[in-house]
């Protein structure tokens, strides 16, 4: 089944473009980065037919507009999905942290479909880690190898893809979401939230253990958190409110607030609100603590002083980056160090203030050069297909001789992997006309499955993409042994926005 808009746009004849990632509601993030996508594929095409593979379709039709589109690809038919791939420009991965143990062969055995049926390909703005299990590494070291260009959101990314055996030109930028749009979170909305008018408010982000944050113990970072909460409520005269990035927020935040002695001063948001109210709520905070990488970015973009609580790569990164307190994790015998952290953080804040806007500043100016990448690669695409040929690649060796130098923001990860121009099979699979096989049969994901951005478990461990040797012209097998204008614009600056959204979706 694909969905369209109730009121759709005029036909748009420019690229059909597909959006792949963990889209459909489950988390704020996410969310967040879908819009900053659409924005920016919308702002460089604006007559492109943008297409969304998403895990929940009609929650990603009614609230992202800028989908022209939308697919699911889970719990449906395998030629469904395949289906759409040959009539593709360009299949866009992500952004967000989805490759990892577990899930990164879900999302790659689609990114691998289409280049069989040589749809170029581009990683936006990408999370890698953890990766342990072979399976998934095979995929990421084998179908990235093939991309026509990955870009990466942070350092540790990046790392973790070169120790996996990645051998090519990865860039490095920033989330996407640093370009969202802050939207109004009016009085009445407080009032609805049971928050009073004019009190202090400290905002709390606590998520779930799971695969991407295996080492937490949640007795003891609920009772952490509650100390902070307590403490913070003593030393500001404030109110706790707790801010749900992910469904399952809402029972770890009930947690905290159990084992406060002053559980009276917290409150969980429990309206139904886009990433931009979210992040427009962020401007009535005097002070925000949390974990979830999306509540850290929207306090950071917002002014106020954050403290992340580092439970993965992701965070200490971005905590890095910000020039916050450079934590070591989440565990309760650090609650004397986090609580004198915290309270260093309130004094120390109005000296900080220019140094967090600069930074911010500095990190949003990143996150626009993937918007630019792909602007770039979608030039290639259209030059290639006026002159009837295939797009140069970003990097190996056929990039060599039309780059003087590696762009801006570029680590190298050794050898070029890249994809060959004029190497990709034929879109109608095998010469013998029938369709190619690529590993996406059984693939029936639960409900619960990857989540966010900080995904939560979910998704078949056992789905595997063939190992068949190539054709003549196919680079390579599948080699994975286990499986018009908006009102958003990150090329000149202007931020992204999109539809109220259940949180608890």
């Amino acid at each position: 089944m694909t969905l369209r808009p109730s009121h759709p746009h005029p036909d748009r004849r420019g690229p059909r473009i597909g959006v792949l990632g963990s889209y459909g509601g489950f988390n704020t993030g996410d969310e967040a980065i879908l819009t900053c996508v659409l924005s920016c594929l919308r702002a460089r095409r604006p007559d492109a037919h943008l297409v969304v593979l998403s895990r929940n379709a009609e929650h990603t039709l009614a609230h992202h507009p800028d989908a022209d589109e939308v697919v699911p690809w889970e719990g449906v038919s395998r030629n469904h999905v395949l289906d759409v791939l040959p009539g593709l420009e360009l299949l866009v991965l992500g952004g967000g942290g989805i490759l990892y143990d577990g899930e990164a062969r879900r999302y790659l055995r689609l990114v691998r479909a289409a280049q069989i049926r040589r749809v170029p390909t581009f990683a936006y703005a990408v999370g890698a880690g953890p990766l342990t299990d072979a399976e998934d590494r095979d995929a990421v070291r084998t179908v990235l190898a093939e991309m026509d260009d990955v870009v990466v959101r942070d350092e540790e990314s990046r790392l973790v893809l070169e120790e996996v055996g990645l051998e090519r030109e990865v860039t490095v930028t920033a989330d996407p979401a640093l370009l969202l749009a802050p939207e109004p979170f009016t009085e009445a909305m407080m009032r609805e939230e049971g928050i009073p008018s004019g009190a202090r408010l400290v905002g709390m982000s606590v998520r779930e253990p799971g695969r991407a944050a295996e080492k937490l113990d949640e007795g003891d970072y609920h009772a952490l958190l509650a100390d902070v909460a307590d403490f913070l409520v003593r030393r500001l005269d404030a109110r706790v409110v707790f801010l749900p990035m992910e469904r399952h927020d809402v029972r770890h935040a009930h947690a905290v607030l159990s084992h406060m002695t002053a559980p009276d001063q917290g409150r969980i948001l429990h309206g139904d609100y886009s990433p931009g109210q979210v992040l427009g709520f962020m401007r009535h905070l005097d002070v925000a603590v949390g974990m979830r990488l999306h509540f850290v970015i929207f306090a950071a973009l917002t002014g106020v002083p954050v403290l992340p609580l580092p439970y993965s790569g992701k965070v200490f990164d971005f905590a890095r980056r910000l020039g916050a307190p450079a934590l070591v994790g989440v565990a309760r015998e650090q609650a004397g160090l986090l609580l004198a952290e915290v309270d260093r953080l309130w004094d120390e804040y109005p000296q900080r203030r220019a140094d967090l806007g600069a930074r911010v500043a500095e990190l949003s100016a990143s996150a626009r050069k993937t918007c630019e990448r792909c602007g770039a690669l979608l030039d290639r695409i259209g030059a290639a297909r006026d002159t009837g040929g295939a797009p140069a690649p970003t990097a190996g060796p056929a990039a060599t001789s039309a780059a003087t130098s590696a762009p801006e923001g570029t680590t190298s990860g050794g050898p070029a992997g890249g994809p060959r121009s004029g190497d990709r099979p034929s879109p109608d699979g095998p010469a013998d006309g029938s369709p190619p096989d690529d590993g996406l049969t059984g693939d029936r994901p639960t409900a619960d499955g990857p989540t966010d951005d900080d995904h939560a478990d979910g998704g078949p461990s056992g789905d595997r993409l063939p190992a068949d040797s190539p054709t003549d012209g196919d680079p390579a097998g599948d080699g994975l042994a286990g499986d018009g204008p908006t009102a958003c614009d990150p090329v000149d600056g202007r931020s992204c926005r999109v539809e109220p959204r259940p949180l608890s979706a």
